[in-house]
């Protein structure tokens, strides 16, 4: 595939100013609507500004992907990915299978380590055993690494939850279409380390897929490797912005709007001159949300695409077909 890159008025990415919906107001929500309305029917990807997160907050973050990558082996292993999808994954332990877009390439050449949600012991879904209710694995010899990363995930979290009213306009939908659901949000937060390499055929930083969730939120770092397939087949470099996130439909999304919002396939090639840190926050509703058509998304000559099923069935099926918890089990034999 040809790969182009471009200024940002030429990325085939749009820019949006969340300024509007700074403090929640409607009014912004419906200045912003038509905007993103266009960019996730005609894209799938946006850039955003003004999104309210502090850039302190953002560089924290990346310190702390630093920090925990930085960690030995020894001390990465004692937080192997556990039956909730939450710890330690390690290098090429990962490659997505389930994608219309998934390709056999080699495994994955990155490292990362997840949370969700952090959730008392006596949360509900905690008490009924719930997968994906935690709980999280936390490194013992990181002082401050466990509030930072929450801190960051309460900040992003609000971020998506300000752009659902925007989200639901875009659909010709009231704008508290999404407010239940994303009263309790299920999300994934990933703090994912790229290390140099070599390119060769079939090597990806992250091979290309779609991802599974609403939404992803994406705070840039300024080394390049993100890449965006075009519908014309090529693959476009993301564009760099100071203080920006980008923002992508993932497939849940993408299945509840009965494909009008696009889920759009992207890549990572490997960093050829320094490490590559990325901090995606992908944000999900809550596990018992029934993910049905919307509404405003089929008619008697546009039916529903997809039966349909609840949030955790879905994440359950897509875990365990590209993420297996037990493909770590042999580092534990490794020096």
């Amino acid at each position: 595939m040809v790969t182009r890159s471009g200024p940002v008025s030429e990325s085939n990415i749009p820019l949006i100013d969340l300024a509007p919906i700074a403090h929640g107001a409607l009014s912004g929500a419906r200045d912003i609507a038509p905007a993103l309305r266009q960019a996730l029917e005609e894209t799938g990807f946006l850039m955003i500004i003004n999104h309210g997160v502090p850039q302190e907050l953002i560089d924290q973050t990346f310190a702390q992907a630093r920090r925990f990558h930085d960690q030995g082996m020894a001390a990465k292993r004692a937080l192997l990915m556990n039956a909730h999808n939450n710890g330690y994954m390690a290098m090429g332990r990962y490659n997505v299978s389930t994608s219309r877009v998934s390709e056999a390439a080699l495994p994955d050449m990155n490292e990362a380590f997840f949370i969700k949600r952090e959730r008392p012991t006596d949360d509900p879904l905690v008490v009924a055993g719930r997968r994906f209710a935690g709980p999280n694995e936390w490194p013992a010899d990181l002082p401050g690494f466990r509030e930072a990363i929450l801190a960051y995930t309460e900040a992003v979290d609000a971020l998506g939850r300000r752009l659902l009213p925007a989200v639901a306009l875009a659909l010709d939908l009231a704008p508290d279409t999404f407010d239940a659901a994303f009263a309790e949000s299920q999300f994934s937060f990933r703090l994912s380390h790229y290390p140099c390499a070599e390119k060769q055929p079939d090597q990806y930083g992250i091979a290309p897929h779609t991802d599974a969730n609403f939404m992803t939120f994406l705070a840039q770092s300024g080394v390049p490797g993100l890449q965006i397939k075009l519908p014309t087949g090529e693959w476009w470099d993301v564009p760099y912005i100071p203080g920006s996130f980008v923002v992508n439909t993932g497939d849940m999304l993408h299945r509840w709007t009965n494909g009008r919002f696009k889920s759009t396939p992207h890549r990572v090639v490997p960093p050829e001159d320094r490490a590559r840190y990325a901090i995606p926050y992908f944000l999900g509703p809550h596990l018992d949300t029934l993910i049905s058509c919307l509404p405003s998304c089929c008619d008697k000559d546009n039916p529903p695409h997809d039966p349909p099923i609840t949030y955790a069935d879905y994440i359950s099926w897509w875990y365990d077909a590209n993420y297996n918890a037990d493909d770590q089990d042999d580092l534990l034999a490794e020096g």
